[in-house]
């Protein structure tokens, strides 16, 4: 058994869809900070464009391998990266999924999830209605994003990880909150 790579460096954070996180993942990249977008829209665009089936309201595993393929891509992409990346979902996020779903976890995203570690805090953003909106790639209600945060807090505790709970301020009021939470890091 090999021992797990731990980047202390790398910050997740996750949260319900329409919560807000990819609005504090570009505020940090405004900011200068190296940062990895969610993968799921974009392979939502591509399966589209390419009349793929893989997208989450026709088949859902395929989404998800999709999804955790191009997280572990991400993380092994920057593996020699000393300064701070910020991640809008790491790869247990797509655990979540697949359970919120009721599909199977294969065993190797299971290992890859204790194998390649992110930075002990895990961000997650809280439900928060009066930010909620659909779109076109965002096709889950409001209970259905309440669902996901629950289920993200439960998979990322499982895995040993700390959530901390990014409260309810303005976009730089919450990134001012994340990089306060880690000034001991960076």
């Amino acid at each position: 058994m090999t021992s797990p790579i731990i980047k202390t460096n790398y910050t997740i954070i996750t949260g319900g869809p329409g919560m807000g996180k990819t609005a504090i993942v570009h505020h940090l990249s405004e900011l200068g900070y190296h940062c990895v977008p969610e993968s799921g829209r974009a392979i939502i665009r591509q399966q589209t464009a390419e009349g793929g089936d893989a997208l989450p309201w026709s088949n859902p595993a395929a989404f998800a391998k999709l999804m955790f393929n191009s997280s572990l891509e991400d993380y092994f992409r920057l593996i020699t990266e000393s300064a701070p990346v910020f991640f809008d979902r790491g790869s247990p996020d797509v655990i979540g999924y697949l359970e919120l779903n009721g599909l199977p976890v294969p065993y190797e995203m299971i290992e890859a999830a204790r194998n390649n570690r992110y930075h002990q805090s895990v961000f997650i953003t809280p439900p928060w209605q009066e930010i909620y909106e659909n779109d076109r790639e965002r096709k889950q209600d409001f209970e259905e994003a309440v669902k996901t945060y629950e289920m993200m807090q439960a998979v990322y505790s499982r895995y040993g990880y700390d959530l901390v709970e990014i409260p309810r301020l303005s976009v730089a009021d919450r990134v001012n909150f994340i990089l306060d939470q880690l000034s001991e890091v960076f």
